[in-house]
């Protein structure tokens, strides 16, 4: 069996306000196997978004140990956690995070620019790749105001794809999105971890958690439950059950 994509061993953050001491996880343990799709849950403070910053290599432990991919991060300083982040990681938020000056070609080539490995056209050309993966190499040119939510969320995708990650860190990423955009946005992932990515996803809603294969509910910063998803949900079976709305339809 091959070795955890990411492994935390009594995962400790402490974050200090003044003389208050802040306990966010307290002695997390956890595996996730690569190909596997995680649905992180729990109520506001439980730790779950702490504990994707640090899966995320944007914040370091208190005390405990993480492997991403058999490297141990607590070994690294802030430019080394850079580079591993920008090689192993794709991530994709709530709110999208493009910048609206520029195509959506243009936003999934930025995380290209980090690396000289590649020339602009190779850059192109893999950010077109990334933008066919996701149904949208249509709107290449197209900027943030004249895509919908569910096509920047798609775009945001496809950026988080075009370094070729073996982990892909959604928080939230149906947050801002209708019923139907969402499931779209959920049969993506679950093509992608079809392809091979490890996916782990936050998540509050119950029936976004459906569409993952493994739940994991945290709750006063420990893990009070881990659970195969039984009732499993496929993304393209539910979406001819969903209406389509007419300004979709127009769309």
């Amino acid at each position: 069996m091959a070795d955890p994509i990411i492994s935390v061993k009594h995962l400790v953050k402490i974050y200090k306000m003044g003389d208050f001491e802040v306990h966010a996880l307290r002695g997390i343990s956890l595996e996730i196997n690569p190909r596997e799709f995680v649905a992180i849950m729990g109520a506001s403070g439980s730790g779950k978004s702490t504990f994707m910053n640090i899966v995320g290599c944007l914040d370091i432990p208190t005390s405990g140990e993480y492997l991403l991919d058999g490297i141990d991060i607590s070994k690294m300083d802030r430019d080394e956690l850079a580079r591993l982040r920008n090689k192993k990681l794709g991530f994709v938020f709530q709110s999208f995070n493009l910048l609206s000056r520029t195509t959506a070609l243009e936003n999934v080539e930025l995380p290209l620019l980090y690396s000289n490995s590649r020339s602009a056209a190779q850059r192109r050309e893999k950010a077109m790749e990334a933008l066919n993966a996701v149904g949208l190499a249509d709107r290449a040119g197209h900027y943030s105001n004249q895509l919908s939510g569910g096509q920047q969320q798609r775009v945001a995708i496809a950026r988080s794809l075009v370094n070729d990650p073996v982990v892909i860190l959604a928080d939230e990423p149906t947050g801002n999105l209708d019923t139907r955009t969402s499931v779209e946005v959920m049969e993506i992932f679950q093509k992608l971890n079809e392809r091979g990515i490890t996916v782990v996803l936050v998540t509050h809603e119950l029936d976004i958690a459906r569409f993952a294969g493994k739940n994991v509910l945290f709750k006063d910063g420990k893990i009070s439950r881990i659970a195969m998803v039984e009732d499993r949900k496929i993304a393209s079976e539910e979406l001819p059950k969903i209406p389509v709305l007419e300004d979709e339809m127009e769309s």
